[in-house]
């Protein structure tokens, strides 16, 4: 007997501050845990944003809040994994909410899952990236040594995922001179615009990106709205604020 198609919802979010990414992600960790939806995909850009994983070290934060200030840039501590990170302009995040008890209950299978993603669709642009061992994301080899194109940190919560990827296309790089990258000393971020030396249109990474993301996992994709997800948790929120009123 075939079994059903299994889909994943992908919403394009645009630009979205992180705090509220954070709490959109868990609203949906909440409903994924519950059933209410299937597994989502966000995809968003943020403002400038320097984020601190739960294993990370505050030393490797370059810059004090004067200097972050008048770059207008936001610190957070999270509690993804991994440890320092930028975000900005440029750069696509991914944020899969997935139930991997319909996948692998296999963590470092999921973040490796996550690096073949990002590994196709920089392969579609005709450069080899790869993984490192024991440095999690996506490397290049460039002109000046091995580079980090792609970065990820994850976080599981009874095997529901949350956080996830982010990809340099056209990123601001002078940024990532406030931290100590991924808290790993002497290498190097770069773009997929810096590596192939021109122009590259977001939305044709973001296509590859949700292609391959779509055959790695298994899923079919629906693309929903930032309005419509948006919908569908008030909705749940209003079935729930109504099972605890008929309790009363």
């Amino acid at each position: 007997m075939k079994q059903p198609e299994k889909i994943c919802w992908v919403v394009d979010l645009g630009r979205i501050r992180y705090s509220p990414a954070c709490e959109l992600q868990r609203q949906l960790v909440q409903a994924r845990k519950e059933g209410a939806v299937p597994d989502v995909l966000l995809l968003c850009e943020h403002p400038h944003v320097i984020t601190l994983g739960r294993g990370g070290k505050r030393e490797n934060l370059r810059a004090g809040e004067r200097l972050l200030g008048e770059m207008s840039v936001e610190f957070h501590l999270t509690d993804r994994g991994g440890d320092i990170t930028y975000h900005g302009p440029g750069q696509i995040v991914g944020y899969p909410i997935l139930d991997l008890a319909e996948h692998r209950r296999d963590v470092r299978w999921y973040v490796e899952q996550l690096e073949e993603v990002m590994i196709r669709a920089t392969a579609d642009f005709g450069i080899s990236g790869r993984r490192v061992e024991g440095q999690h994301g996506v490397w290049i080899d460039t002109a000046a040594g091995e580079e980090k194109l792609a970065a990820l940190g994850v976080h599981m919560s009874r095997w529901v995922t949350s956080h996830g990827f982010a990809y340099n296309v056209s990123t601001g790089l002078r940024y990532f001179d406030l931290i100590v990258p991924c808290g790993i000393a002497g290498k190097r971020v770069t773009s997929l615009e810096r590596a192939l030396g021109r122009f590259v249109p977001a939305g044709e990474v973001r296509g590859q990106l949700t292609s391959h993301f779509a055959g790695v996992f298994n899923r079919r994709l629906e693309n929903l709205t930032r309005e419509d997800l948006a919908d569908t948790l008030g909705s749940l929120r209003e079935t729930a604020a109504g099972a605890l009123t008929s309790m009363v």
